[in-house]
């Protein structure tokens, strides 16, 4: 009998901290070797350990937490027979619990913050595979629930498939049910197991008429290795059809991202570019359907190569500060007040790259905060230059971002960059977007909060795009107010759209700050803002983001008005 060679299949790694941004930082530095679930503390950490303590391969798991701490976890995992194969990697900052929680049992500590990526991967890798001694599948192997068959045996068999079978040409289907956790909570564990036990048994059916093979990966994730459908939404009709049966009262809504066979592509990849897909169209209303496409690839290549090249592309200073001035419109004529600071990339290899095509990437895989200190620390240095050459300050904004307002450091390192250019703390204006305010909000005031009480002035970016309420905007630690775009776009023409811009500014004086529009373009806007005491505008009316050599015209200008006013 030929024995197919072993391909290493997806662990099952459980991520517990309560920290929001860890999680997301560890599942940025890993999703792409491992699958991962999360638990925000002990307790939670405890019920999914029990869950898929047949499928799990590691435990990541935080010591400081509330509810139930990770010692806790520790003990009971070392306690129990059937748990104690699971290796666990504590994660702290603490010194002195790192000794204790290797007595306790674990097998490895990794220390915050998470900043040596490839070191992180490593020790997962080696741990685990000390684990698993490198141990082939032996017997094929269920969900209990479902009765598909378990991740390692499903992709084992996957791999044999691909291996033997070259011809017939299977696709890779993920899919996921939409906020399952929620359907949970609010209709009982009990319930959602029929709801996985109805697809599980909709799915056999599925197969019993075609090839195929299928596994539950995890709570809510069903892969489906099969022969090329000609309609997948018609697929995903059927299976979306089943659980619409459960229940009048409860909505549950299906959605499927689909990898086309592709010679040469192994299964494991085949099914990273499935749950890509799948998770693109994670929260849509309308599409619960993706297929892997070309243009999907190439965007991931450029992602990843944009990842690559980030370290690289501030230590050689491809990234390049542009500088959009801010007038006072209260003036006559209108004064240069201030500027805020965009980045642009200047790729060596593949030219300038606008920032909506790696500010969101950054953003998304936690690494926003490297890019953001690069501008902090160019735009302090600017602000120095210019009061140098030509004797006066422009403050400048710079963007603030969820992942730099949870880094410890923060307040420290923006001190640092004043003193260190011989700045007042309000040269340097830090935005934060309205939208940042409204998530995690508690946790975000305090931190900016604190970084006020420090003397840095706090603008709110993108008012009016994030939907806070009245009593939350007077919470806000915030000293300027921001109008978002969209505002402005159409006042000239929609009198409902100035009567907008009217009221932000009422809630402005009522918060006894001023407003800054941005997006002005045209004299008809500018006149109307005027009109509506906004101080400050910013815009293709005045100016385009400017390299720092062509905006100190406008400091020679702004210069130029002044002598005028004082002869």
């Amino acid at each position: 009998m030929i024995q197919s060679k072993h391909i290493k299949s997806p662990q099952l790694v459980l991520i517990v901290d309560d920290q929001e941004i860890n999680r997301d930082v560890l599942g940025m530095i890993l999703e792409d070797y491992y699958d991962l679930i999360y638990a925000c503390d002990g307790q939670e950490a405890i019920q999914k350990i029990e869950e898929y303590q047949d499928k799990l391969s590691l435990i990541m798991l935080d010591l400081m937490m509330p509810v139930m701490d990770g010692f806790q976890v520790l003990s009971h995992v070392h306690e129990s027979e059937s748990l104690q194969r699971i290796p666990i990697i504590v994660l702290t900052a603490e010194k002195d619990a790192e000794l204790r929680a290797l007595q306790m049992g674990a097998a490895d500590f990794i220390t915050k913050p998470f900043d040596m990526h490839e070191v992180i991967r490593a020790r997962v890798s080696r741990i685990i595979e000390l684990s698993e001694g490198r141990r082939l599948i032996s017997a094929a192997e269920h969900d209990k629930l479902t009765m598909l068959y378990n991740r390692n045996f499903f992709f084992e068999y996957a791999n044999r498939i691909h291996l033997y079978h070259p011809e017939w040409h299977m696709d890779a289907v993920v899919m996921n049910i939409e906020q399952f956790h929620t359907v949970n909570e609010l209709n009982s564990r009990e319930f959602g197991d029929n709801v996985l036990r109805i697809i599980g048994n909709e799915i056999r059916a599925f197969l019993a008429e075609t090839e195929g093979i299928a596994s539950r990966i995890e709570a809510d994730r069903f892969d489906i290795f099969c022969k090329a459908q000609k309609d997948y939404q018609a697929l995903l009709d059927r299976f979306q059809r089943k659980v619409d049966g459960v229940s009048e009262n409860v909505s549950i809504r299906l959605r499927m991202g689909v990898m086309p066979w592709q010679e040469d592509v192994k299964p494991i990849l085949l099914f990273d570019r499935a749950r890509a897909a799948c998770n693109m169209i994670r929260g849509e209303y309308k599409s619960h359907l993706m297929i892997y496409s070309e243009d999907m690839r190439v965007r991931e290549l450029l992602n990843q190569r944009l990842l690559n090249d980030l370290r690289q592309a501030v230590q050689e200073k491809q990234f390049v500060v542009f500088y959009q001035p801010k007038y006072n419109i209260q003036c006559n004529p209108p004064r240069l007040s201030s500027a805020e600071a965009l980045i642009r990339w200047k790729h060596p290899e593949l030219g300038m790259i606008p920032p909506g095509d790696f500010i969101p990437l950054f953003e998304s895989n936690g690494q926003i905060s490297i890019v953001d200190n690069y501008v902090w620390a160019e735009a302090a240095r600017q602000i120095a230059a210019w009061r140098e050459k030509f004797g006066m300050v422009i403050p400048v904004s710079v963007n603030l971002s969820r992942v730099d307002v949870f880094d410890p450091n923060l307040v420290q390192n923006l001190t640092a960059l004043i003193r260190e250019n011989g700045l007042d703390y309000k040269n340097l204006k830090l935005e934060v977007t309205e939208s940042a305010y409204t998530d995690n909000a508690s946790q975000l005031l305090d931190e900016v909060g604190r970084l006020r009480e420090n003397g840095f002035e706090i603008e709110m970016d993108d008012f009016g795009s994030g939907y806070s309420s009245l009593n939350m905007i007077s919470a806000m630690p915030l000293d300027v107010l921001k109008m978002d775009m969209k505002f402005i776009k159409n006042i000239e023409h929609n009198a409902k759209d100035f009567r907008l811009v009217e009221l932000v500014m009422d809630i402005a004086k009522y918060l006894k700050v001023p407003v800054v529009a941005e997006g002005v373009e045209t004299e008809n806007q500018l006149r109307l803002l005027k009109e509506a005491d906004c101080d400050l505008v910013q815009g293709y009316y005045f100016s385009r983001p400017l390299p720092p050599e062509e905006f100190e015209k406008l400091i020679i200008r702004e210069k130029e008005i002044i002598r005028g006013t004082q002869a």
